[in-house]
């Protein structure tokens, strides 16, 4: 009979993973420090303990039933990605949360705001984003290193709280590359999960597990270095964006067959700008820029994004700088007419 990869796969209990994790895979060590974060807007950052000590986790009302908490989520993708890259260093998680949501324990509910002890409050943050590096699985591209990257953003605001546990719980999880000049992420649709919907743990574990077995990062490798060989001109750039700011008028049949581009006026202001000052991706100085740096002036505006739509516009930007390529190989594009 064939076997239901819906059911749970018996992982390791989580207060077991780091002792039994040195004897069986290449241990999860310490990350590195970063300076520039991978995503910026309304975000802090945090970390695994003290996510779990200090942050509640909310429940289905109508059963009470926990929901597949922020650290579950983070701890499952981390342990499948230590089996699956086994021998490989796997560094330990970024996380950046944004909407928290605030209150408190119901003795202290006739307190004022100022007079709440620590013990009579309680937090948890509806938006969490999460990467975890592979830096032994690395790449250059035009000067830049990039890194094996893969990740997560869970919304709760997504679910439906006031159902029962049997109810769709709602994921994104990728894997991609991160270019470490500017922690820019390098994310495309066949490395992508977008509206993840599971009930149960096991549920999650199998999906995620089947998009990392299934993800070539040769093929997304080789995909990325093409980039490097096309430019545009100044003059095409101006097209370009003049293009990116119409999209979101266009006439919906108009939009079909075109793809999507929704950055706000300001990130494509970003991206303006960074064409003539940006260190490391602005044009050359004939006035041209190649791919590879203009999707890197994308993924860099990005960054201003909410979580809940980072991970959407960066496959976005990958979709949009390939069909310029195409479109400088002479096939039909509506950007460069």
């Amino acid at each position: 009979m064939k076997p239901n990869i819906y059911q749970p796969l018996k992982p390791i209990p989580m207060e077991q993973f780091d002792t039994l994790l040195p004897a069986i895979i290449h241990p999860i060590i310490q990350r590195a420090e970063s300076s520039q974060p991978f995503i910026v807007s309304n975000t802090i950052e945090t970390n695994l303990n003290e996510m779990r000590n200090e942050h509640i986790i909310p429940v289905f009302t109508k059963d009470n039933e926990t929901l597949i908490s922020h650290v579950e989520f983070i701890e499952n993708v981390q342990q499948i990605a230590a089996e699956i890259f086994q021998g490989e260093t796997i560094l330990k998680p970024f996380i950046r949360l944004s909407h928290p949501i605030k209150g408190r324990v119901p003795e202290a509910k006739d307190k004022p705001a100022s007079e709440l002890h620590s013990w009579e409050k309680t937090l948890y943050y509806e938006r969490m984003m999460f990467v975890i590096e592979i830096p032994s699985i690395q790449s250059e591209i035009d000067g830049s290193l990039l890194s094996l990257t893969l990740g997560g953003v869970k919304s709760y605001g997504e679910d439906n709280l006031y159902s029962k546990s049997q109810s769709d719980q709602h994921f994104k999880v990728f894997i991609g590359f991160q270019n470490k000049v500017c922690t820019n992420l390098c994310v495309w649709t066949d490395g992508y999960l977008d509206d993840l919907k599971v009930r149960s743990k096991g549920m999650l574990r199998a999906n995620v597990r089947d998009l990392l077995q299934e993800y070539n990062h040769n093929f997304h490798l080789h995909h990325l270095k093409r980039l490097a060989e096309y430019s545009i001109t100044e003059e095409q750039f101006a097209h370009l964006v003049g293009k990116c700011r119409m999209y979101n008028h266009l006439p919906y049949e108009v939009k079909r067959g075109i793809s999507v581009v929704n950055f706000g006026d300001q990130q494509m202001g970003a991206v303006v700008k960074d064409f003539y000052k940006d260190e490391s991706f602005c044009r050359d100085h004939h006035g041209n820029i190649n791919l590879w740096r203009l999707y890197n002036l994308f993924t860099g505006a990005n960054k201003t994004s909410y979580i809940d739509s980072f991970l959407d516009r960066s496959v976005s930007v990958y979709n949009l700088v390939e069909e310029i390529r195409w479109g400088l190989e002479g096939k039909n594009t509506w950007y460069l007419k």
